[in-house]
C-alpha cells in the first residue's frame, strides 16, 4: 500500500508539473520594435503560448516613467508552439519606452518586463530610386527633311509648260481655227502665184489695147 500511494503522488506531481508548462504565462510574451518595408516603425508582439489561450495585448508609451497615451487599440491574439504574431503601426522615436500589457482570463494580467525600449536611430523613409530618364533621340536635321515649300529650279520652270487662262485658246485650238478659215502655211505661195496672174492678167489687157489704138490709127 505504501508503495502504491508513493507511486500516485509521484503521478499527481508529474501531472501538477505538465499542466503547469503547457498552462498559459507572461513568459510566453515578448516583444520588439522594427520597421516595415516602406520604412514605417511598428511594434511586434510574439505569442509562444502552447496551451493556445486567447490573450489581448495593449501597448502604452511610456514617458516620464507614466503611460503617455495608448498606441491604436487593444489586440487579441491566439497562441502557438511555434509563435503567433500581431503588430501595432506606431512611428517610435528613438530610445522611446513601451509598456505592453497582457491579458488572460484566469491566468495573466501582467507588463512583459522589461518594457520595450526601442532602438538608436528611427526608421528610414524608403527612398524611391530614381527611374532612367530616356535619352533623347536626334531631331532630323533641316537638310535631311525635304521641305514643302522649296520653289521649282529654273530648269524646272521654263520646262513647264505656261497654263493658259480661261480666256486664251490653246496652241491646239488656234490651229484648229486656222483650218477651219482655210489658213494654212500655203497661204504666201498662193498668194504670189494669185499676184503674178493678176500682173500677167494686166500686161495682156494692156498690149490688147495699144494694139486696138494702133489698128484704128492706120
Amino acid at each position: 500500500m505504501r508503495i502504491l500511494g508513493v507511486a500516485s503522488a509521484s503521478a499527481a506531481l508529474a501531472l501538477g508539473v505538465a499542466g503547469n508548462a503547457l498552462a498559459c504565462n507572461i513568459r510566453d510574451f515578448s516583444a520588439a520594435a522594427s520597421c516595415d518595408g516602406d520604412g514605417k516603425g511598428i511594434i511586434t508582439v510574439t505569442d509562444t503560448d502552447a496551451s493556445a489561450k486567447e490573450a489581448t495585448i495593449t501597448v502604452f508609451l511610456e514617458r516620464n516613467g507614466a503611460d503617455d497615451h495608448q498606441v491604436g487599440t487593444a489586440q487579441k491574439v491566439t497562441g502557438s508552439k511555434a509563435g503567433a504574431t500581431i503588430s501595432f503601426a506606431e512611428d517610435w522615436a528613438p530610445k522611446a519606452e513601451y509598456r505592453i500589457h497582457v491579458s488572460v482570463p484566469n491566468l495573466v494580467d501582467k507588463d512583459i518586463s522589461p518594457n520595450l525600449v526601442t532602438k538608436d536611430e528611427a526608421c528610414a523613409p524608403k527612398s524611391e530610386s530614381p527611374s532612367p530618364s530616356a535619352s533623347p533621340e536626334p531631331s532630323e536635321s533641316a537638310s535631311d527633311t525635304p521641305s514643302d515649300s522649296a520653289t521649282p529650279s529654273d530648269s524646272e520652270s521654263s520646262a513647264a509648260p505656261a497654263t493658259p487662262g480661261d480666256n486664251q485658246p490653246s496652241a491646239a485650238a488656234g490651229e484648229s481655227n486656222l483650218a477651219e478659215t482655210g489658213a494654212s502655211s500655203n497661204t504666201p505661195m498662193i498668194a504670189g502665184i494669185a499676184g503674178a496672174l493678176v500682173v500677167v492678167g494686166g500686161g495682156a489687157v494692156f498690149f490688147g489695147m495699144r494694139r486696138r489704138g494702133a489698128s484704128k490709127a492706120s
